[in-house]
């Protein structure tokens, strides 16, 4: 079993991993988008503002990916996109793009936060399992708790509810760790292969491949 990483966000990531893991990758959570006149139906009044549920953003959602924000906000690249998401204040230019993207495009949301997105987790968990694996471990640190459960004994929601905040999920051999980061729309990806981007490039996850340099803190 694997504990929880607890990383240096301003230092590199790769030498932080533990032994026998060589690469990783930051997975970008996808926006999230709702059918059109979702939230107004859900409104009590006109100011109140509805995040969905989980089982809502699976049944109803479709994610949306960091590229094609950029593309309709102005935003050039994934670091100003990132910057805009940590700051959520009108005091950033990058903000304030994302922001009037996000204003004249009803039941749109931002990604999901702290945990690892809804719309990864199916994928991540194939690959936790695509050396054979059937049973998982996990670990999470606000309650300093940890288990281990067989993956067709636990409901899709299950998995993704098993902490309230940031995990780290393995598989029983330890090829591969995925875990959700703290105040952040990124979950950490790592394996013990070598070229990780082989590994996540046919499940279509948009991902930052780390380099020896690359830090939690990527943005700044």
């Amino acid at each position: 079993m694997l504990d929880y990483i607890r990383l240096d966000r301003d230092l590199p990531i790769l030498p932080q991993l533990p032994d026998g893991f060589k690469s990783a990758a930051i997975l970008l959570h996808p926006f999230v988008q709702m059918p059109f006149g979702w939230e107004k139906s859900k409104r009590e009044n006109p100011y109140q503002h509805i995040y969905p549920s989980d089982e809502e953003i699976i049944n109803l959602g479709e994610p949306i990916s960091w590229k094609e924000v950029m593309s309709k906000s102005n935003l050039g690249s994934y670091k100003e996109l990132s910057i805009a998401l940590q700051t959520l204040t009108d005091t950033s230019d990058e903000y304030k793009k994302l922001a009037s993207y996000a204003k004249f495009n009803s039941d749109f949301y931002y990604p999901e936060e702290d945990r690892t997105s809804l719309f990864i987790l199916n994928s991540l968990l194939r690959i936790l399992c695509s050396k054979g694996a059937n049973t998982l471990y996990f670990s999470e640190p606000i309650h300093d708790t940890n288990g281990s459960f067989k993956v067709n004994d636990m409901s899709f929601l299950e998995i993704a509810n098993l902490s309230p905040n940031e995990s780290i999920i393995t598989d029983e051999n330890m090829d591969f760790a995925f875990m959700g980061i703290y105040d952040s729309f990124i979950t950490l990806l790592v394996a013990k292969d070598k070229n990780i981007e082989d590994i996540i490039k046919p499940l279509n996850l948009e991902a930052l491949i780390c380099d020896k340099e690359i830090s939690l803190n990527w943005f700044f």
